[in-house]
């Protein structure tokens, strides 16, 4: 057999910082994986979506608020909310970032990209317990003049373009400038109007200049600014399995391309008809019965991801800027490295909530009884005093006209202040919106004796603050409702008239602050020439205060307040916070955590091209306080940090004179409190599970000769839970039991179950009470001239749900649950939100069971310094779930992505590159988010790009 040809000896080599210091990639004793500047372009990586593909273990998946989630080894971003920090720890330069927006843009111009598998507990400790992403920025090169721009041009219109320069100042100052510029139409059509919209358009700059005075000092200063404006979506599609009985909304098997039963919502059930008459108001007024159809019943939800209905332009926009000073100093054998960063950050989107369009004509009857009792001549002027503002702010044209909602502020003003988008069929949509400002210091001391012992000693504090993060939900339904119920609230106690307010749900956290520092070092012993032992250690301490609110039609606020809602002389009938005596305007909440993390490793070189570990870490991500809820529902007002105790094993290998490089890592996690996040009352509670993770990974390179190249890796993850953890199943609150009753309340839109032992016991129970409702025998509630409640009845057979379904109030339930009268029905208990269910075994959310990828490129070399590289890459995705509860409704399907590029490269330094990405079209879904009981349980989903192709051209010098 002949030998296989040598491959030049830099060919494989990447350089990471891996354990903060430079080293070769395959020299670093844990799994990571770095991609250099020509590595990104020859796989196309874009930006963190793309990253994923050619990653082991690693899944990336878009969030519901504005956010992402990067998984590494079943471990992501599970916490949602102000408070809860990042699992995967992002770096620019080995420097810490907050909320940033990296991954919404493009990469241009770095050096390399480092991805750190496993909990770093000691050079990367703040909170990194499921890796680090590290990008690395191209520096400025001192020696020479140079730069490079290409253009691209594809399909959807799409543009993008990048350029660099590169300007020696001197022989001891250089400057480095780059940007890039993407514009591009939507990838989906709005069938409603026959717009393309999810389209993008944003560009980013970076300016860096390096001073080198001496030989033994370096100073590298960066500044970078990101801006985008679109009309980018923060949900590909809403997908569910309609619930005919309207007390879920969406049933709990299937995820169906069809539109939620609204009555199900806080608008179904607080704007129907039933609900007015046992208030003892006129049931004109209602906009629906919970037992008929709803807005949405004849809606045509479009079977396609690509395509939706909708009357809601999206609107985006996010920009961010980082500011970072690099100081190497060297003292002969000591180095003391600093580094400081400073962010600022900003986003705000705002979507249509439902993406779909509400039949207006549902409206008519109950528009048509508002206008009669805003007519003076109807009611007389003392009654219409109270209606005719409604009228003018959401009616203005008439019932007829067009149907206005109340905008987005952040100064709570809306419709009824003069602050309203209208359309023909009312508005619904939701926005997200947060600040951010953060900034952090960090100093290194290391070593680099001759002997057989070195230490790197190092401190950072950082600081962070989330001005006004705000999540809105508006619907022209919401506002109806907040001035009828609030006009009726103020004529009945002779109050002036008013609404509720706020007149569109407002989850506000109008403060946050973190402050955190570390104090870490490590220390290197060569115990023999070819073995070593490194030993971390890290003490972490992280405080944090957050001062928040919900509101939704929380206290009254008389019309003629143009200002403030929280200016109104009845806003102290609000309380933002039960836990402290008296009624607050705001919760005031502040926790602190420490924790010491560390590593251990030992390293054995059995040749100078193989090299064996085995290391135990351990990793710490600090805790979070819970936002205030709305309705108040039982909940921890904080959750506890997590920690993990990781074991791994790893081998890195090159063989055959270069040819063949390959690396194996085997790992074992033992999870404690895991963070996990589920929706109670329109808001992002976090819980804590424990957790068992083990898998396996394996990474390869080969050079048959040094024209191919051949990339190939493969994982497996198993990722599940650990031991007895029970939770309510927002799908089934039921929990499974066929003798329990899911009772949809119609004063909120919340849920909650009533289970028994005796067969029949809770449909019983349920009926009565309902009975007990209609009749008027529940204080604080009328009699109506009809009964309006109906009683249980039975779910679909393919939906998923066992129990039987019913509307009513839960606190009334639990008021009779706890008298004598449940004992004919052989006891029974109210549960809130829903019963219990055992989630051991399960598998946890973005923890795909197998990955591989696959990728060739083959360089045909020409006369005249001309080559041609083709290159054709293919990635897997294995099963997942986005749900801890699994299921089928939770399941995400494998998928497959393919590329191909081919480009021709010239001597003289320019290139033609033909490009496809998404060969087979695939709408791959990334991740799915499970909205609430009071939102009708819709699922959204996030999918990759569809099939995108182009050309592009280059040059550099």
């Amino acid at each position: 057999m002949p030998d296989l040809p040598e491959v030049p000896p830099e060919a494989n080599v990447i350089i990471v910082t891996a354990q903060r210091q430079a080293q070769s990639l395959q020299e670093v004793p844990l799994a990571v994986t770095a991609f250099d500047a020509e590595t990104l372009q020859a796989q196309q990586i874009e930006n963190a979506s793309d990253l994923q593909l050619t990653l082991p273990n690693v899944s990336f998946t878009k969030g519901n608020f504005t956010g992402s989630s990067f998984t590494i080894r079943g471990i992501g971003d599970l916490c949602v909310g102000v408070s809860c920090d990042s699992a995967t720890g992002i770096a620019l330069n080995s420097a810490p970032l907050f909320n940033t927006r990296l991954f919404e843009t493009e990469y241009f111009d770095l050096e390399r990209i480092e991805v750190l598998r496993g909990p770093q507990g000691t050079l990367f400790g703040r909170n990194a317990t499921s890796g680090v992403v590290n990008i690395v920025t191209a520096k400025p090169d001192l020696n020479a003049f140079g730069g490079s721009a290409q253009f691209e041009y594809g399909n959807f219109d799409s543009i993008r373009a990048q350029a660099m320069l590169n300007v020696p100042i001197g022989d001891t100052l250089g400057a480095r400038v780059a940007g890039f510029f993407l514009k591009r139409d939507g990838f989906t059509e709005n069938l409603f109007n026959g717009d393309d919209i999810d389209g993008r358009e944003q560009f980013a700059i970076r300016g860096s200049l390096r001073w080198e005075p001496g030989p033994d000092t370096t100073l590298d200063l960066m500044a970078y600014y990101f801006e985008e404006d679109d009309d980018r979506l923060r949900i590909q599609k809403q997908l569910c399995q309609r619930d005919p009985t309207g007390v879920l909304g969406c049933l709990n098997n299937r995820r169906d391309f069809d539109q939620l039963n609204a009555n199900a919502t806080f608008t179904g059930t607080l704007g129907s008809e039933e609900f007015l008459q046992l208030n003892g108001l006129p049931p004109g007024f209602g906009l629906n019965s919970l037992y008929g159809p709803d807005g949405y019943a004849n809606f045509n939800e479009p079977n396609d991801v690509r395509q939706v209905r909708t009357q809601f332009t999206p609107e985006y926009y996010a920009d961010e800027l980082q500011l970072q000073a690099h100081l190497e100093q060297s003292f002969g054998d000591i180095a003391l490295s600093v580094t400081g960063t400073y962010q600022e950050s900003s986003v705000d989107s705002a979507q249509d909530y439902n993406l779909g369009i509400n039949d207006p004509a549902f409206y008519a009857p109950a528009l048509a009884q508002l206008s009669t009792f805003a007519n003076p001549a109807a009611v007389g002027p003392a009654t219409a005093a109270y209606f005719q503002p409604i009228v003018d702010a959401i009616i203005p044209n008439g019932p007829g006209g067009e149907l206005c909602t109340s905008d987005t502020r952040l100064d709570n003003r809306g419709a009824f202040e003069g602050f309203a988008v209208c359309s023909p069929a009312g508005q619904q949509f939701d926005r997200s919106a947060q600040e951010d400002r953060a900034w952090s210091v960090e100093a290194i001391v290391s070593s680099d004796f001759d002997g057989p012992f070195n230490f790197l000693l190092g401190g950072i504090y950082a600081d962070l603050n989330t001005r006004n993060n705000s999540y809105f939900v508006n619907a022209f339904a919401i506002d109806y409702i907040t001035g009828v119920l609030g006009s009726f609230n103020s004529l009945s106690a002779g109050l002036p008239p008013s609404y509720l307010a706020t007149s569109f749900f407002h989850n506000n956290t109008l403060d946050y602050q973190l402050e955190s520092w570390g104090i870490f070092g490590e220390v290197y012993f060569d115990i023999t020439d070819r073995l070593k032992f490194t030993g971390g250690l890290r003490y972490n301490d992280d405080s944090k205060s957050i001062t928040a609110r919900s509101t939704l039609a929380s206290f009254l606020n008389p019309y003629s307040n143009d200002g403030d809602p929280f200016t109104s002389p009845f806003v102290g009938l609000y309380d933002a916070d039960p836990g402290i005596p008296g009624n607050q305007l705001s919760q005031d909440r502040s926790v602190s955590f420490n924790e010491i993390t560390g590593r251990a490793v030992l390293d054995f070189q059995i040749t100078p091209d193989n090299l064996v570990y085995a290391s135990y870490s351990r990793g710490y991500k600090s805790g979070g306080i819970n936002p205030p809820l709305q309705p108040i529902f039982n909940v921890p007002e904080s959750f506890g940090p997590e920690t993990i105790d990781a074991f791994e094993i790893g081998t890195k290998n090159t063989f055959a004179n270069g040819a063949l490089q390959l690396n194996a890592t085997a790992f074992y996690y033992k999870y404690k409190d895991l963070q996990l996040s589920r929706i109670i009352a329109r808001t992002s509670v976090n819980d804590t599970i424990d957790a068992d993770i083990y898998g396996l990974e394996l990474e390869s390179i080969i050079r048959p000769s040094p024209n191919w190249l051949i990339n190939m890796n493969f994982s497996y993850l198993k990722a599940e839970v650990a031991g007895d953890q029970f939770f309510s199943n927002p799908r089934d609150p039921g929990g499974g039991d066929e003798n329990a009753v899911i009772v949809k309340d119609i004063t909120n839109g919340a849920l909650c179950a009533v289970t028994g032992q005796a067969p029949g016991g809770p449909d019983g129970f349920v009926n009565f009470v309902n009975s007990e409702l209609n009749a008027g025998n529940v204080p604080g509630l009328s009699a109506p001239a009809t009964a309006p409640l109906q009683g249980t009845t039975e779910f679909p057979a393919d939906g998923g749900i066992a129990s039987s379904g019913a509307f009513s109030i839960c606190e009334v339930l639990q008021g009779y649950a706890a008298s004598p009268a449940a004992g004919a029905f052989g006891g029974v208990e109210v549960l809130s939100p829903g019963v219990e269910v055992n989630l051991r075994g399960n598998t946890l959310p973005q923890a795909p069971t197998i990955k591989a990828s696959a990728g060739v490129q083959y360089t045909a070399e020409f006369g005249d310094g001309y080559n041609l590289v083709p290159r054709f890459d293919v990635a897997l995705t294995g099963e997942q779930f986005g749900n801890v509860f699994n299921g089928r409704v939770n399941r995400i399907a494998p998928f497959v992505q393919a590329n191909a590029q081919v480009q021709l490269n010239s001597e003289d330094g320019w290139f033609v590159r033909g490009f496809i990405q998404n060969i087979f079209d695939s709408n791959s879904t990334t991740g799915l988010y499970v909205t609430d009981a009071s939102s009708g349980l819709f699922t959204n989903i996030f999918t990759l790009d569809p099939r995108r192709y182009g050309v592009a051209v280059g040059a550099s010098f």
